[in-house]
């Protein structure tokens, strides 16, 4: 989805950002999420963040901060930018965040909003704002092997004509988005130094996600 703004260098971006903590939500450059927000805190975070930057930093709770009422934050985010916005009349909105590019979380900061605020650093993933960077080194055909075997394993139906003509960048990071696995795999997806490197994490998470079958035992990743 194109997006109005553009984002040449990590200076054109906010230092402070409203987060979303939400455990196995992964959001990557130029991928999209689709959002239901109904907390009255969410809804409020996207008021104002239509009133400013219209990012948003979604990111991961820390995996053992979930029974937390204030969940320790994970220090790797993706920031997205909100490119469609639709009330429902119930108190509820709909909305797209497109990714921008990660962060690594500075701070988290007092604040008196309901909702959570960090000072983040854009500057580690400035190859974030680069369109396609990385596709020649990716293994494009790895990641279509493990797929195929993927959802043959689970009888998933697939638009593989859609597969084919996906742009390597697009297809690694939307099939890493729309994966099955846990927080853990979400994340080191996310921290993922480059493209060529989720993609083989990717894979080998697939793999392994074959090998152990359906005896509901935890991917054994650290």
């Amino acid at each position: 989805m194109p997006m109005n703004a553009v984002y040449r260098s990590p200076a054109d971006l906010p230092e402070v950002i409203p987060v979303f903590p939400l455990p196995a939500a992964l959001l990557l450059p130029r991928g999209q999420m689709p959002l239901n927000i109904f907390e009255p805190r969410y809804l409020a975070m996207v008021d104002e963040a239509l009133r400013g930057s219209r990012l948003i930093g979604m990111i991961q709770p820390e995996i053992d901060a979930s029974g937390s009422a204030v969940p320790a934050l994970q220090k790797v985010g993706c920031a997205g930018r909100i490119t469609q916005f639709a009330e429902t009349g119930d108190g509820r909105c709909l909305i797209t965040l497109t990714g921008v590019s990660r962060f690594r979380v500075i701070e988290e900061m007092a604040t008196v909003s309901p909702y959570r605020r960090c000072r983040v650093d854009f500057v580690s993933h400035a190859g974030d704002l680069v369109a396609r960077a990385g596709e020649a080194e990716t293994d494009r055909e790895g990641v279509i092997r493990a797929l195929r075997a993927f959802v043959e394993a689970r009888d998933i139906e697939m638009d593989w004509k859609g597969v084919q003509s996906a742009p390597t960048e697009a297809l690694v990071n939307a099939l890493a988005m729309m994966s099955p696995f846990g927080p853990r795999e979400k994340q080191a997806l996310l921290e993922a130094r480059d493209l060529r490197e989720r993609a083989e994490m990717l894979i080998a998470i697939t793999e392994i996600e074959l090998a152990r079958g359906d005896d509901g035992s935890e991917t054994p990743l650290q």
